[in-house]
């Protein structure tokens, strides 16, 4: 067989084989996580309004300790920095979203050192952690520090119903002493909670724009927050409570959709927000806590794995077999 000649650029280029599918994208990490952080923005502003400057102070420690560790990390690896790509700054804001504008600012730092040092860059950096880091930093101080984490600070912004109290210590707006709350205030988020689950209008804000920068797809947030008022339907208890108290609207589109801990396949999505939206409910009506999007996001990340081999797409006339993630 004849051999053709090469050019001597073409020789040295080197030859780079990567899997299927091979896609192209104009999205880089770095713009998804940009898009993230504008999403946030709503919420962001609505909990320095309603909390107070002592919001503000929980999300800039936050936001600082986490991509401060990982640019040491970078540093003590002799590696290049990558908090350029803005997820370490994501991490950060999701985490103090998870926490009450009262909590003391050094147990931030600690949360802030598991969700970066323990959960991702311990098994890799971005793209191999096993857990979303927010989630895992958020139950690490709830098991931890469970006074600190379920001490809330009234809102400074109430409606003229709403009563005005130093400070509420219970699990959640959600546990059964707490006072009902009218559905403008759960819209407004005029109410006690940590600093980013009480201003629902914020959080569709941002799901909207989200929607439309295509960052992510509806499936897993509907499909979790479906699930949840159909069960609580079916309980007795009242569906837009149950979706509007809490973290569900939180968990369910900013870290329940998360890229690396969620199947890859359409199928694969359905089957994790639903298993969500069932261990959600569990831990909510009969379980031990008020509140469980946390626990549940975490219990179904550690599954993925399995659930990409069980939904994954066979080529046609070909078989199901063995493990590996494919699309």
């Amino acid at each position: 067989m004849e051999h053709l000649p090469i050019h001597p650029a073409e020789s040295a280029r080197p030859l780079v084989l990567l899997t299927a599918p091979q896609l192209r994208s104009s999205q880089t990490t770095q713009s998804i996580m940009r898009d993230v952080l504008i999403a946030l923005t709503p919420a962001l502003i609505a909990a320095t309004v309603i909390f107070g400057l002592r919001a503000a102070l929980v999300v800039l420690t936050a936001l600082v300790s986490c991509v401060g560790f990982e640019h040491l990390w970078c540093m003590l690896r002799r590696m290049p920095t990558t908090v350029s790509d803005l997820s370490a700054a994501v991490t950060g804001l999701l985490l103090a979203f998870n926490i009450p504008s009262t909590c003391p600012l050094y147990m931030v730092v600690l949360g802030s050192f598991v969700a970066i040092v323990m959960t991702k860059e311990l098994f890799g950096g971005i793209g191999c952690n096993f857990a979303n880091p927010a989630v895992v930093g958020r139950i690490f101080l709830a098991v931890t520090f469970p006074v600190a984490m379920t001490t809330f600070a009234p809102p400074r912004v109430t409606l003229p119903v709403a009563p005005i109290v130093d400070e509420v210590s219970s699990a959640t707006p959600l546990a059964p002493s707490a006072r009902a709350h009218s559905l403008m205030e759960l819209f407004l988020g005029t109410h006690t909670g940590v600093l980013g689950e009480t201003c629902a209008i914020a959080l569709l804000v941002g799901f909207v724009y989200l929607l439309v920068r295509r960052v992510i797809t509806w499936h897993v947030p509907v499909t979790y927050v479906g699930v949840v008022a159909l069960l609580s339907l079916l309980v007795g208890r009242d569906p837009l409570e149950q979706v509007l108290e809490g973290g569900l609207l939180l968990g369910a589109i900013y870290m329940a959709t998360d890229y690396t801990t969620t199947p890859a396949t359409l199928r694969g999505r359905i089957v994790f927000a639903v298993g969500c939206g069932l261990i959600t409910c569990l831990i909510r009506f009969w379980g031990n806590l008020n509140e469980g999007v946390a626990y549940s996001i975490l219990f179904m990340n550690l599954l993925v794995p399995h659930i990409d081999v069980l939904t994954r797409n066979v080529p046609v006339g070909g078989e199901r077999s063995g493990g590996g993630r494919h699309e």
